[in-house]
């Protein structure tokens, strides 16, 4: 077996360590791997669904200014840096409704897979009113870099996820903070995300209405359309049924809650998928 050399700060990573190694092995084949960009799970599972949590991780590739963005750790454990709770959520959801899920394995902060390859906030410079000191200053080069190394692997895996079968179904899975700094107190638990295709979004939220306990946003706390995002590029351009949802993050902090709100979402999106069909 050849040495693994992992080179990037696993202090900033959501997955564990023992997974990381037994990934990057399996997947190279025992050979040395400097940086894997996105982890899947369940890759073999038969179900339409496909689940994605496009922000699932904090961690900083070392090729990023030594595995540094120059916050304090701090910021980079808040909704900046990462969707806290969506990558155990998204492993949850993909596990009850019998598809693969991937997750990103790299910071929001570092380049965002959720814009499309031209968008201005692809590699953020400020965010939710603090600056990001090794973004400050990247140019071209650097940006393409972060391309190469996280963007293009993640979206290319993802792509050969959703041609698994003809009529595939992309579930993609985030959290938001309860409120931004100076903005009013966000009041949903739960926001159903959608674009010109709102077949499986509308009927979840219908679904969803049913239960009083819940305050749904609708294409809330954001719009639900960017073009050149990841449910423009893998299912609305191709016409396959999607919807992304967004929940609170205070309420999955725990593996607990994430579960729970698993187990909570899984038969609800089932019904509104046979609602849908095709």
């Amino acid at each position: 077996m050849r040495v693994l050399s992992l080179t990037y700060r696993t202090s900033y990573c959501v997955f564990h360590i023992a997974h990381q190694l037994s990934y990057c092995l399996k997947k190279r084949k025992n050979t040395i791997v400097t940086y894997q960009p996105f982890f899947e799970f369940g890759a073999t599972r038969k179900s339409r669904w496909t689940v994605t949590s496009d922000h699932a991780a904090n961690t900083v590739p070392d090729f990023v200014n030594n595995g540094d963005l120059g916050l304090d750790p701090a910021d980079m454990s808040r909704h900046i840096a990462y969707d806290i709770g969506a990558a155990g959520v998204a492993q949850a959801l993909g596990e009850l409704l019998g598809g693969p899920v991937i997750c990103s394995n790299f910071s929001r902060l570092v380049i965002d897979p959720n814009r499309g390859s031209d968008d201005p906030t692809l590699l953020m410079k400020l965010y939710d009113g603090t600056i990001i000191p090794a973004n400050r200053h990247a140019g071209p080069d650097e940006l393409e870099q972060r391309m190469m190394a996280c963007y293009r692997p993640y979206h290319s895996a993802l792509d050969t996820l959703m041609k698994r079968c003809n009529d595939p179904v992309l579930l993609s899975i985030h959290s938001f903070t309860p409120q931004l700094k100076g903005r009013p107190w966000r009041p949903w638990e739960v926001g159903v995300l959608y674009a010109e295709d709102d077949r499986l979004a509308r009927a979840l939220i219908d679904i969803l209405h049913t239960d009083t306990d819940l305050t749904i946003g609708d294409n809330e706390p954001y719009r639900g359309h960017l073009p050149g995002d990841a449910v423009d590029t893998h299912a609305l351009k191709d016409g396959h049924l999607n919807v992304l949802i967004e929940l609170r993050n205070d309420l999955i902090e725990t593996e607990a809650d994430q579960k729970a709100w698993a187990s909570r979402l899984a038969p609800l999106l089932k019904k509104a998928l046979s609602h849908v069909g095709s």
